[in-house]
């Protein structure tokens, strides 16, 4: 048996279409769950939201969707059928990275998904930059400050109330990720988190807030007492050059703030090119991460048992697909919470 194959038998076996009222014309159908997923899922606590970076992805063919599509088309069409799995209670939102999406858009996504979901939203990197990368699709911005760095009038007006008024009850964390970047550039940690605490302080009420840092040093007290004094989150995250989840919840206090938010990105021994040269399709675990699957586990069992919801986004270049990453990330925390031994590696 093919690898590819010992990974869909992970989900049941050969997919078929879900057939609902209204569905059957529809350009892109869901996998039919198979009854150890809904178990799964019906294991989970209702506050942990897993999902992906974005659903765009045809290696996803019989993991998310029931038969092979193009990028093009699951890019228009696919997030009705990727809300339909059942694991699915959150998707990031990773366009907004590079330029604020318009009012028409989320009001699509929002009406796309059913009760419970929520969005994660990538802030504009604008506003997340500090000087933006000598590349060349910056242009004549190459190598300059960004005006528009921690300006929380901007992120206010085209960001935050945007967000807020179209995705309504799917709104989760707005995210605000900072690229790694020339810490002396940004006045050093302290500085940095001065700065981030005023910028954030001035943003409405209301929505959560998260942060994510990409430079280990400016993971610090002044950092971590600037987010709670706000109720803002750091986002722990999987990347390299960032400490083990562990070391960033005690550097950053993620205990103390409102929900746990989590992106598990990539391998820290390996660069986003060769991750997807290794990874593509996507449609197979290529290669396990264990110590990260049972550390992010133990975050998320800690979130439940002090009463706040995890948002917990996984990237292909992890393991090489993504929604087999999020399956045996459920299955060691159901095992966690249920008090067994979380399951071992792939047999």
């Amino acid at each position: 048996m093919s690898r590819t194959l010992a990974q869909l038998d992970l989900f049941g076996g050969p997919p078929t279409p879900v057939i609902e009222g209204g569905r059957r014309g529809a350009a892109v159908q869901p996998i039919t769950p198979p009854p150890a997923l809904l178990q799964l899922a019906e294991a989970l606590p209702e506050s942990i939201h897993l999902g992906t970076s974005s659903w765009s992805f045809p290696g996803w063919a019989g993991l998310v969707y029931d038969q092979p599509q193009s990028v093009e088309r699951l890019a228009r069409g696919g997030l009705e059928a990727y809300a339909h799995h059942p694991l699915f209670r959150t998707v990031g939102i990773d366009r907004s990275y590079y330029a604020p999406l318009r009012s028409d858009e989320l009001e699509a996504y929002a009406a796309a998904v059913g009760p419970g979901f929520r969005f994660l939203m990538k802030a504009h990197e604008a506003v997340t930059t500090a000087f933006y990368p000598r590349h060349a699709r910056y242009g004549h911005r190459r190598g300059l400050p960004s005006e528009l760095f921690l300006d929380p009038a901007h992120a206010t007006i085209q960001i935050v109330e945007p967000f807020v008024r179209a995705m309504g009850e799917h709104a989760g964390p707005i995210l605000f990720q900072l690229p790694p970047q020339d810490v002396g550039g940004l006045g050093g940690p302290r500085h940095f988190a001065e700065r981030l605490h005023r910028f954030l302080r001035a943003l409405p009420r209301g929505p959560l807030y998260a942060v994510e840092v990409r430079n280990a040093e400016l993971v610090t007290p002044d950092y971590a007492d600037a987010l709670t004094d706000v109720g803002a989150c750091h986002c722990v995250n999987v990347y390299p050059g960032m400490p083990p989840p562990a070391i960033q919840r005690a550097r950053a206090a993620t205990d103390r703030g409102p929900a746990l938010v989590i992106r598990w990105m990539l391998r820290p021994d390996l660069t986003y090119e060769q991750a997807r040269a290794l990874f593509h399709p996507f449609d197979r675990m290529v290669e396990e991460d264990r110590f990260h699957r049972h550390a992010l586990a133990e975050l998320i069992v800690d979130a439940v048992g002090r009463g706040v919801p995890s948002f917990v986004i996984a990237n292909n270049k992890a393991e090489g697909s993504s929604p087999l990453t999020l399956f045996r990330l459920a299955e060691a925390v159901v095992a966690r919470l249920a008090g067994r031994r979380p399951p071992g590696p792939l047999a």
